[in-house]
Order: structure tokens, then sequence, then C-alpha cells
């Protein structure tokens, strides 16, 4: 009446009352009052869940797999739940007003399946089929470590595979190969059994007739044995001995290319080194000798480049008219000596 109703919820439902779009109410098995025009209710299952599950596989043989197993959940923030799915009920018939209810178990089967085909992609067919309980704890904690599954509030409770199975074809095969073997054990048993016991009467037969015999040719094998272990023994000294002949080999041929080597590189590093001074003494004879004497002369001290002017001088007198020496200059050439 005017828009006013009443709802009430059981426990395991948890619900979000909004008003204009605010959430003013929220809780596990509520009751209230709300006027329905401006009122919205979200409603979301807390109590664990089943979803079972059936797919098929393809082994790393390449054989066909049967997984069928159970995921259990349950939603254990619903806060997450409600930002990430439509869980919102009509205020008229208190329904789910979208399909993200029911497609919750589907994205965790879908991711299930993700989860146990990393799990057995990298088994065999016989590795698989008996493998259920380590496939389902694999799966199960990569499922629970899921950003996905942790973005829709969901808490993994349990994921249980009830059976791996191969295809029918592929099982008779096996159940046949393992009949097989199962008769040629018990068939190699009785071959067993029948060959100790003529054994033993042979053994009987053979000590009450001829004991002596029986020992003689005994020492016979013994002896025989003995020789055989002997030549063996001198066969394995003879090639340990070769491997240490070859073993001496390789190392003198390493030796041989160590030193050639060695020889080869101080050649080549003398041949570089008479490159290097023949290209610069054909530099140096390209030049003029004053130039040279100029380098040569290149940072003496003024004592040193004064000498050489005065023996300059010298070496040139005949052409030189007068030559006039200052007493300064003269000073400071003997202060200079000094």
């Amino acid at each position: 009446m005017f828009g006013i109703r009443f709802a009430k919820f059981e426990q395991g439902l948890y619900v979000f009352r909004y008003k204009k779009g605010k959430v003013v109410n929220q809780g596990e098995g509520l009751s209230f009052y709300y006027y329905a025009p401006t009122t919205s209710l979200v409603c979301i299952p807390v109590s664990s869940a089943d979803a079972p599950f059936m797919f098929s596989e393809t082994s790393v043989d390449f054989q066909g797999l049967t997984i069928q197993g159970q995921l259990g959940y349950r939603i254990s923030d619903p806060e997450k739940t409600a930002k990430m799915l439509n869980y919102t009920i009509d205020n008229k018939r208190l329904s789910y007003i979208s399909d993200d209810p029911e497609h919750l178990s589907e994205r965790l089967v879908n991711l299930v399946l993700i989860n146990v085909k990393a799990a057995v992609k990298n088994m065999r067919l016989r590795e698989a089929i008996v493998a259920s309980d380590d496939v389902a704890s694999k799966a199960c904690l990569s499922l629970r470590e899921n950003e996905m599954v942790q973005n829709l509030g969901v808490e993994v409770l349990s994921l249980s595979i009830a059976a791996i199975k191969p295809s029918p074809e592929t099982a008779k095969a096996l159940e046949a190969e393992t009949r097989e073997e199962i008769l040629k054990e018990s068939d190699q048993a009785i071959f067993q059994r029948r060959n100790y016991a003529v054994e033993q009467e042979r053994m009987i037969r053979e000590s009450e007739l001829n004991t002596e015999i029986a020992v003689e040719h005994k020492n016979r094998e013994i002896q025989e044995t003995r020789l055989e272990t002997e030549r063996l023994s001198m066969q394995k000294q003879l090639q340990m001995k070769d491997e240490q002949l070859k073993f001496e080999i390789q190392a003198e041929e390493k030796n041989q290319k160590l030193v050639e080597l060695r020889t080869k590189n101080e050649k080549a590093e003398a041949d570089a080194k008479a490159y290097a001074l023949r290209e610069i003494m054909k530099v140096y004879e390209q030049m003029n000798p004053e130039v040279l004497k100029a380098l040569a002369n290149t940072g003496l001290d003024s004592k040193r480049l004064m000498a050489l002017a005065f023996q300059g001088i010298a070496d040139k007198a005949e052409k030189i008219g007068n030559l006039n020496i200052t007493p300064d200059l003269l000073t400071t050439v003997i202060k200079s000596r000094a």
C-alpha cells in the first residue's frame, strides 16, 4: 500500500538496502519495511555452494581424458561480489533481475578447467588416471590464489576430482595390457616353481650318484672363473695403459700447438715492431736535417739553447763581418754557467 513493502530474508542471505544510490542498511537475515519506489535491494547468498563439473582434456601423449569433480565455494566478501556482479532483486517478485547469480558458478568452473588443464598438461595417460588427488590439490591452490576469484569475493572451500578416466577404447586396451602382464607373471611364477623342483631333484640325484664328479666339476668351474677374472683384469689394465698413452699424446699435441702459437705470436710482434721502425725511419729520411735538429732541441733550457746559438755562430764565423756582444748578454751567459 502506497509503495511501502515488507521484506524478510532468511539466514544465509546477505542484503544491501540502497536508497538514492547509498547503502542505508546491510546484513545477513534482515527483515524491514521499505519504500519500493526509492529503494533497491541486493541479495547475495553467503552460504556454501557446490558446482559439479565434467570436461574432456588431452594428455601429453595425445590420449583423451574425461575429468569429473566438484567445486565447493562460498561468497566471503559480499561487497566485492556486489560490485562485480548484479545481484539486484525485483521489489515485487523478490527475484533477481539479471542472470549474473547463475553465471557465478559457470565462471568458477571455467577457472577450474583452466587450472586443472595446467595441472595435467604435462602428464602421460598412465600418470594422469592415478593422479586425481595431486591434480585437485594443485588446481585448488592455483584457484585460491587466482586474482579473479579474489576480486569476486569468493572463497574456495574445496576442489575434489572424482575420477580421471580415459576413453572407453583406451580403457579396454589398458585392461587387456594389464591382464596380459598379470598372466605373464603367473606363468613366470609357475615356471620358476617347477624349475626349482627339477633343480632340487637333479641336485639330490647328482649328490647320490657321483659326489666326487660334481666336486671336480665345481673345482674346474672355479678355476675357469679365476682365469677369466685374471684375463679381464689384464684386459682392464691394458685399456687403462692405452687411455694413459692417449692422454699423454693429446697433452703433447696441445703443448706443440701452444709452442707453435707462441712462436707465431712472437714473430708477428717482432715483424710489427720492425715495420713501425722502418716507417719511422722513412719519415726521418725525407725530413730536413735542420728540422730534425729543431725537433731534437724542443724543450731544452735557456743555457743549452744559448750554447747552441754560439756554436752556430762559430760554425759560420767566416761569413760574419762584425759581431757585437753586449756586456749584459756576456754577464748573463757567465752567470748562467756559474
